[in-house]
């Protein structure tokens, strides 16, 4: 298959999953899309796969709650994971988010990469840090996503893409490509299209 036909196709629902261990086997390759709650998660999966709706979007920080999975033609599922940080919920409800992406992220065997995904206009902060150290801990490769690329100037872009680029020697799990994207230009859509299509293979 190649790339094009490969994108022809929409990811279809499979279901939402509010523990960890609810989530049916599959032998599949998955990728998975994390970053801090009100990222732009939710917009940037949309974008990348044509599909408004595909994942449910709010300006409200901790919308998604769940783990949510769709499969690709039985080639590849796509996971849509609870943002981490700030989220409008009971404490003991984000521990029980945070204790079932963690169990996720270091116990899938099946896990090809995590995209996770960084604020533009914010850089890397404390929080994904941890994230990035417990992936690297649990060696599942991850690649940085930048995204609402087109909220800033194309000198602060180059900057905050330095600045990520050389934490890149710390990170032993960390892919080397840093991709800046948009969902609303469409920046970068086609490059991690690329990417998904790579790791079916």
């Amino acid at each position: 298959m190649k790339l094009k036909e490969f994108l022809k196709n929409k990811p279809t629902f499979i279901g939402s999953f509010p523990n960890v261990f609810d989530i049916p086997a599959t032998c599949l390759p998955e990728i998975a899309f994390i970053g801090r709650s009100n990222v732009g998660k939710s917009s940037l999966i949309n974008a990348i796969f044509s599909t408004p709706n595909l994942a449910k979007t709010s300006s409200t920080p901790g919308r998604t709650q769940t783990l949510n999975f769709f499969n690709i033609t039985d080639t590849i599922m796509i996971v849509d994971l609870p943002g981490y940080g700030f989220a409008k919920a009971p404490k003991e409800i984000v521990k029980n988010w945070n204790n079932n992406v963690n169990t996720y992220l270091k116990g899938r065997a099946q896990l090809r990469r995590v995209f996770l995904l960084i604020d533009s206009r914010q850089g890397v902060k404390a929080v994904d840090t941890d994230m990035m150290k417990m992936l690297d801990i649990a060696a599942v490769n991850y690649q940085i996503i930048l995204t609402k690329t087109d909220k800033i100037s194309a000198k602060e872009l180059d900057n905050i893409k330095e600045k990520t680029q050389l934490i890149y020697n710390e990170h032993p799990a960390m892919h080397p490509i840093i991709i800046a994207t948009s969902s609303e230009n469409g920046t970068g859509l086609d490059e991690i299209r690329g990417e998904i299509f790579d790791l079916t293979k």
